[in-house]
């Protein structure tokens, strides 16, 4: 009796601890063999990969065995946590829902930076999509200050994959605007699917541009304006019929007045206006190799007056929920210090910040909790990250809150 295999659970370039097999018996990859690549992992999943039931029993039984070894020596975490490979899906999946957002995060941008590279050749598409979404929705629900701070700071990280970061973040932003936007929650499932996905037609291609120092040459531009219809293309392959989420990926860069693209045609539901906005707001504050990121003060108040220069009722709504300021942002107070935005406030322009440079330029030793409503440390002015020279660890400042 065979027992599917989770591939998404084997590391690469490491020993495989038992056979695999595909349904009908033939062997893919022998004992000991490696995952070479993600791309040859891919190719493993095509064939709905299987472990025989006994194979899975015993590896399980030395997997608990070793586990209890290293727990009863005393060993660090670091190296307790280095023995997850090939946990079975429900411990894995128990462990991964008991982990804090900093820990959170980065794992599900790594799967899901292997789902959007893969793009039309990932198998089991919208199983894995769907096991993705509902760890990211817990993460916004429970933890929405602790992740909009982890993943701002990933956005700000040059070694990360951009693309990833930007669908996770602009996913995140739709899914804490929406219920005021008044939403239903049949029209959010469909919106952040949109969100996450909107890029999958050009993910390497996306990933290329956030970091070249130069203009984008014709063929580039070609690629961007053709993204969103080979997005929805993309999409149709993998087995998604969901109207509405497709139809939100097509014309993602549409606009009201018919001046956006791939058709030219005007749109204007408040599901597109969201995922619109959440898009622009993301690929504003990022920092790219032609550009430093632009400040989220500014951002806000264009996105907030709108194309046509007025009062934009999404904007105000989008602003009220994320705040100028969004958490993991920089910023400058009265107080002369240099701070990171930590938590949103009762009001807009005043978050909860830990001051991480002092008056004189000098790193704190401990970041210090500030109030912005006090005048005192209220926000003269957002700051690139490019500005701020100190190195930050998410998780010291979040254990400071």
């Amino acid at each position: 009796m065979y027992k599917p295999l989770p591939m998404d659970s084997l590391a690469l370039n490491q020993p495989v601890p038992v056979n695999i097999w595909d349904p009908k018996g033939v062997l893919l990859l022998r004992k000991g063999e490696h995952i070479t690549s993600e791309q040859h992992r891919g190719l493993l999943m095509l064939h709905t990969p299987m472990v025989l039931a006994a194979d899975w029993q015993a590896w399980s039984y030395s997997y608990t065995a070793a586990l209890d070894r290293l727990v009863r020596g005393n060993e660090s975490l670091s190296r307790i946590a280095s023995l997850d490979a090939m946990v079975p899906v429900q411990e894995k999946k128990e462990a991964r829902d008991e982990l804090a957002p900093t820990e959170a995060w980065p794992d599900i941008h790594a799967s899901l930076t292997t789902l959007l590279q893969q793009g039309a050749e990932a198998s089991q598409f919208l199983e894995r999509l769907d096991r993705l979404e509902a760890r990211a929705n817990k993460l916004w629900q429970e933890h929405p200050d602790d992740s909009l701070m982890v993943l701002v700071q990933l956005l700000f990280d040059p070694h990360m994959p951009y693309s990833t970061t930007h669908a996770s973040l602009a996913a995140g932003l739709c899914a804490l605007v929406a219920p005021s936007a008044g939403l239903a929650p049949a029209d959010r499932a469909p919106l952040l699917r949109a969100a996450l996905t909107m890029n999958i037609g050009m993910t390497r291609a996306h990933e290329d541009m956030a970091h070249q120092a130069g203009p984008l040459s014709e063929l580039q531009r070609k690629t961007v304006r053709e993204h969103p219809q080979r997005s929805a293309d993309v999409l149709r392959r993998l087995g998604v019929a969901d109207a509405q989420w497709l139809q939100l990926v097509e014309e993602h860069h549409e606009r009201p007045d018919g001046q956006g693209y791939p058709a030219g045609k005007p749109v204007g539901s408040d599901a597109h206006r969201l995922l619109q906005m959440a898009d622009v707001y993301v690929a504003c504050i990022s920092p790219r190799k032609s550009r430093g990121a632009l400040l989220s003060q500014q951002v806000a108040r264009e996105l907030y007056l709108g194309p046509d220069q007025r009062p934009d009722p999404m904007g105000a709504l989008f602003f009220k929920n994320i705040g100028f300021y969004p958490p993991g942002s920089y910023v400058r107070l009265a107080s002369g210090e240099v701070a990171v935005v930590a938590r949103r406030g009762a009001k807009a322009n005043a978050p909860a910040v830990l001051a991480i440079v002092g008056r004189q330029g000098l790193p704190l030793g401990e970041p210090a909790l500030r109030d912005t409503a006090d005048p005192a440390f209220e926000v003269k002015a957002s700051l690139a990250p490019g500005d701020v020279k100190v190195t930050v660890s998410v998780a010291k400042l979040l254990g400071r809150l």
